[in-house]
């Protein structure tokens, strides 16, 4: 899952960035809105984090702004701890709000729920055929056995569960789990898709000739 990290505090958006990683988001992080803004026109994301406190421009004009452009879930990271701040970025169009200082456990929990909401959907459990997906405990379990997965290979899975029976571009693949400063080389995804139908079963990933590949949820 591809994340837009808005935030200029290098400390702060580094530890984030790091953070969020080793959860198995892509992260692309900016410093400012104009940048931001500019990404999201070309770039293909899940869930945005925006501090309000940026150096160019008001987080709530870019609030505006991206919710011009958007309907991807926002969640409004922040010092601004007074209850008019708070009824004003959600009635802009945040999704969520999470005050600084703030538990990273929280902060993941609440990008989980605002990413489910926006897909209809009320478990945390991803459930598509035998396949069963944990967000929150990040475990992957096949016929009911836990199956280890690396970070990009969990990534991949998840996204194409996500969009279970519906073909994903590889270029679009490719930007959900590679960053603007990733180096991706032309076989990446092929070679991600190899080690989990080895992991899974070769039936559940599909290969879609000229176009890219789909999760089947009647594989067996």
């Amino acid at each position: 899952m591809r994340l837009l990290l808005i935030e200029d505090d290098p400390l702060l958006g580094d530890g984030i960035k790091t953070a969020l990683e080793r959860e198995g988001y892509t992260v692309d992080w900016f410093k400012n809105g104009h940048e931001s803004i500019s990404a999201i026109s070309s770039e293909a994301f899940s869930v945005i984090v925006l501090d309000l406190g940026l150096p160019d421009m008001d987080g709530m004009q870019v609030l505006h702004l991206l919710r011009k452009q958007s309907t991807l879930p926002i969640l409004i990271l922040t010092a601004r701890d007074a209850i008019e701040d708070r009824i004003r970025g959600l009635d802009a169009g945040a999704d969520d709000y999470v005050l600084k200082p703030f538990d990273l456990h929280e902060l993941l929990a609440r990008l989980r729920v605002i990413t489910r909401r926006s897909e209809g959907r009320a478990s945390q459990a991803l459930t598509v055929g035998k396949l069963c997906i944990d967000e929150a405990q990040h475990c992957v379990h096949w016929h009911g056995e836990e199956v280890k997965l690396g970070r990009r290979e969990y990534a991949l899975l998840l996204e194409l569960a996500r969009h279970a029976d519906r073909v994903l571009s590889r270029p679009r693949l490719e930007s959900l789990l590679y960053g603007w400063e990733d180096e991706v080389e032309s076989n990446a995804v092929e070679v991600h898709i190899h080690h989990l139908r080895k992991k899974l079963t070769k039936h559940l990933i599909i290969n879609v000739r000229g176009i890219g590949y789909r999760l089947d949820s009647s594989a067996t």
